[in-house]
């Protein structure tokens, strides 16, 4: 089936006209529904014109949230595939997704792009360079974003490609448990997840949503940009990823919705930063990417009232693919108490399931992996058949999340996959330690790994980051959580640490923590 993207946003375009579609805050511009048709039908008559992209090209974004809002979804008009880049990854991981992908032009920022190194590496491989902002330095062969399109033609695209094969994006999946692999996405796979996100009953997208965008638009944030485009909301980015500068963003803009993970509401209470600003125009905080902490999620609706809504989705099952809703989130009973520490239930079009290790469905309240399937779901990783093989089945995608499904269809996480560990013959899953330890009112956050140990293969271990101004012991943390979870999953030793290792889009690396105790091991489990 051909489709012509360009025709669907010129639709949305003619629909909300003058309404304002996407505010940069930081750089202090603002695009009405059809500016914003238009300056992208810029961009991309520019990539075809004056660098020849067509079919099968690649071109990468190495941009921070403000710019890189006018190259994400909308660049689909055009006939060149994207690539994605997190501004924050380091130079090495930088020039890996390059050199996989050999994009022929990038946009970049112009601070990254005054590293030297930067500059010789992209020249070096023959890639165009266009920078943002205007060149302060003289490096040679540098384009500029805004001389580049000035007398560009306005005129829609008109490109049509097949549906289901033509590739519109590629990801590199997160990388938690080693190197990120590289998704394939088409169109098929975008429209499907818009039409998964705005089918939720508690209508999570309206026209009067005022949405900020604040971890990468390169990541999980993208997820609600067109949905909250096709509804005639508001796609509002800031760069900085400061609580304080959040907040801030929030007070001044009276914004309705934010997209935001656990880690950073932890430290927001931590801060104190509810009773500094008025986030009284907040009506939907979506949360994700990470587990939350029930205790603490009790603590944040107390404070903020019942505005917290889980989503859940991946790399590859591209959210949202499960929502635990606000109504979800009111607690009058011990089961409500429960249920908000399940992922919530499947959206509409998606089939989920948990399985065992031969593929075998498992009773309800069986603990399994978790497999997705819908038309939101990748076609697999590019140039990885072995790995594409061995994580895809009958269009299902093998998540790694191992949970269970309840009688009323919520679904429960209890571990990565790879994260289990096995202590004297017993299987322990990290989350439900984290969880018991994050109860306590003097625990901000912690990361749960197996060491070595003689005796018992694997021993639990703790790091913890203790929140400010409150004291606690080792030994009383040990004892809080035996009153809460079975002895042998309680942790053997504790340490206290000032930080724990993230991602660039807020996940706890618990592979980075486990490294540190297996270093000189012979074998990664004993």
């Amino acid at each position: 089936m051909e489709v012509n993207f360009g025709k669907l946003m010129l639709q949305q375009a003619n629909h909300w006209q003058d309404r304002i579609a996407l505010v940069n805050i930081e750089r202090n511009r603002s695009f009405t529904f059809k500016e914003l048709h238009l300056l992208t039908n810029k961009i991309c008559n520019m990539m075809k014109s004056q660098f020849g992209l067509t079919i099968g090209d690649v071109f990468a974004c190495l941009l921070e949230n403000d710019n890189n809002s006018l190259f994400t979804q909308w660049m689909w008009k055009g006939e060149a595939s994207a690539v994605w880049m997190n501004y924050r990854d380091s130079f090495e991981e930088h020039m890996h997704q390059i050199d996989y992908l050999s994009p022929k032009i990038i946009f970049v920022e112009r601070e990254l792009l005054s590293k030297n190194e930067y500059y010789e590496a992209l020249r070096g491989r023959g890639i165009e360079i266009i920078v943002m902002d205007r060149p302060t330095s003289k490096q040679d062969e540098v384009h500029y974003f805004w001389d580049l399109i000035r007398d560009e033609c306005e005129a829609e695209t008109n490109v049509e490609y097949e549906l289901d094969e033509h590739i519109v994006l590629y990801r590199f999946t997160g990388g938690t448990t080693g190197r990120g692999k590289c998704a394939m996405y088409t169109l098929r796979n975008m429209m499907a997840a818009v039409s998964q996100s705005i089918s939720h009953p508690e209508n999570l997208f309206d026209d009067h949503m005022k949405f900020l965008h604040v971890a990468p638009l390169s990541h999980g944030t993208a997820l609600f940009v067109l949905p909250v485009y096709f509804k005639g909301g508001t796609n509002y980015t800031i760069n900085l990823p400061n609580l304080e500068h959040l907040c801030e963003a929030i007070q001044d803009h009276q914004l309705t919705s934010v997209f935001i993970v656990p880690t950073l509401l932890y430290r927001l209470l931590d801060l104190g930063l509810e009773g500094k600003y008025n986030l009284s125009s907040l009506n939907r905080v979506f949360y994700g990417a990470a587990p939350m902490s029930p205790a603490k999620l009790e603590i944040l609706q107390n404070k903020l009232g019942n505005i917290f809504i889980q989503v859940y989705g991946s790399t590859e099952a591209w959210p949202l693919v499960m929502v635990l809703g606000k109504k979800d989130h009111v607690i009058e009973t011990e089961q409500d108490r429960k249920r908000i520490s399940s992922s919530g239930r499947p959206l509409c079009g998606v089939e989920m399931g948990i399985f065992d290790e031969e593929g075998n469905a498992v009773p309800v309240g069986e603990i399994g992996e978790i497999w997705i399937r819908s038309q939101s779901v990748i076609k697999g990783y590019f140039k990885a058949p072995e790995e594409t093989d061995a994580s895809f089945s009958d269009g299902f995608w093998k998540s790694g999340d191992m949970g269970f499904v309840d009688k009323d269809g919520y679904f429960y996480i209890v571990d990565r996959k790879k994260d289990m560990i096995i202590t004297g013959g017993f299987n322990v899953y990290a989350i439900e330690v984290e969880n018991a330890l994050n109860t306590h009112p003097a625990v901000q956050q912690s990361a749960v790994v197996g060491i070595p140990h003689e005796e018992w293969g694997e021993a639990v271990h703790a790091e913890v980051i203790i929140n400010k101004e409150m004291v606690v012991t080792k030994e009383e943390l040990i004892e809080f959580t035996l009153q809460k979870i079975g002895k042998y999953k309680v942790p053997k030793s504790i340490r206290f640490v000032e930080e724990l290792p993230m991602t660039s889009v807020g996940k706890v690396l618990r592979r980075t923590v486990r490294e540190r105790y297996w270093q000189g091991q012979t074998r990664n489990v004993n």
